[in-house]
């Protein structure tokens, strides 16, 4: 059965830092497309970073580019989001996401709140 665990969110000043994980299991993991998603209160959930299977290739939401790094590690199944200058419009329930044909899957989602 697939699962992913998304952990790591909280409250962090503008201008902070917090690194989300999430654990994957039930699923080859190596070998799929892994992303982050993010949906503030109000709005459509929204693509916010995604990685390639080998980690090789990475792209990003406009909002986000320069400041989040996604990463994965195989070895421990387990994709990363590094969010650096934050801001309080990138407060958001965060998911992680991947699909196995023919089903998307989704994590619980962790609350990032960025403010003062």
């Amino acid at each position: 059965q697939v699962q992913l665990v998304e952990s790591g969110g909280g409250l962090v000043q503008p201008g902070g830092s917090l690194r989300l994980s999430c654990a994957a299991s039930g699923f080859k993991f190596s070998s799929y497309f892994m992303r982050w998603y993010r949906q503030a209160p109000g709005k459509e959930r929204e693509l916010v970073a995604g990685i390639t299977s080998t980690g090789g290739v990475t792209n990003y939401a406009d909002s986000v580019k320069g400041r989040f790094t996604i990463s994965r590690d195989n070895a421990k199944n387990t994709v990363y989001l590094q969010m650096n200058t934050l801001k309080p419009e990138d407060t958001a329930v965060y998911y992680c996401n991947t699909m196995v044909p023919p089903i998307g899957y989704w994590g619980q989602g962790t609350q990032v709140t960025v403010s003062s």
